[in-house]
């Protein structure tokens, strides 16, 4: 069974985000909340809920905010933005708040559900036309000079700027996953960072070539 926590404001929208969201499977359940409280007391109260799915502009604390206490209380459970504030400065500000997802309200139902796909898989989903920072170019210091990394981690780094898993990964490079998840966890110390999608806006801030 896979557990989608729905926090919006809007019941009509949540409904609908829950009815996409069905077309995943039998298996896919909804658990719904209208603001960050109700969110909150679902996520202590269930601990099986697999991923959140967050609009930005909820009442009284917001998503920005919301993100940020996630990313503190339960760092397991990855988080997908959906909302109608989907400029750069937003995309990037839900990034660097924790989101490992971001989805534009005007996009359609499939988009969400690519996402969900690709956030539950380990990846980090992206608006069409909105990376969260330029791609490094050619002339930038490598990632393994710039931050220290071992050939393999660099090697890793690679394939999670392109958007996979950590199971993809591993098949990919021969590995196990556990051996992945090590390499990923010293990444991150290297970096500074505490998700993938925070991985990705570090590498185009500090022009880093892969």
């Amino acid at each position: 069974m896979t557990k989608i926590l729905i926090i919006e404001d809007h019941a009509l929208v949540r409904e609908a985000m829950a009815q996409s969201l069905s077309r995943l499977g039998a298996d896919v359940v909804c658990v719904e909340a209208g603001n960050a409280d109700e969110a909150l007391a679902a996520l202590t109260a269930d601990g099986s809920i697999d991923l959140a799915v967050i609009d930005l502009m909820l009442p009284e604390t917001n998503g920005f905010s919301l993100l940020a206490v996630l990313a503190k209380r339960f760092p397991d459970i990855p988080a997908i933005v959906v909302s109608a504030m989907d400029d750069e400065v937003s995309v990037r500000r839900a990034i660097k708040a924790g989101a490992s997802g971001f989805v534009s309200k005007a996009s359609s139902g499939a988009a969400l559900l690519e996402a969900v796909q690709v956030v539950l898989g380990g990846g980090v989903h992206m608006p069409v036309g909105r990376a969260a920072a330029p791609r490094a170019t050619d002339d930038g210091v490598p990632a393994s000079e710039r931050f220290g990394l071992t050939a393999a981690q660099a090697r890793v780094l690679e394939l999670l700027a392109d958007g996979k898993s950590n199971r993809e990964i591993a098949a990919l490079l021969g590995l196990s996953e556990g051996t992945v998840k090590v390499h990923m966890s010293a990444i991150f110390r290297a970096l500074g960072v505490s998700s993938r999608a925070q991985v990705l806006v570090a590498i185009a801030r500090h022009g880093t070539r892969l």
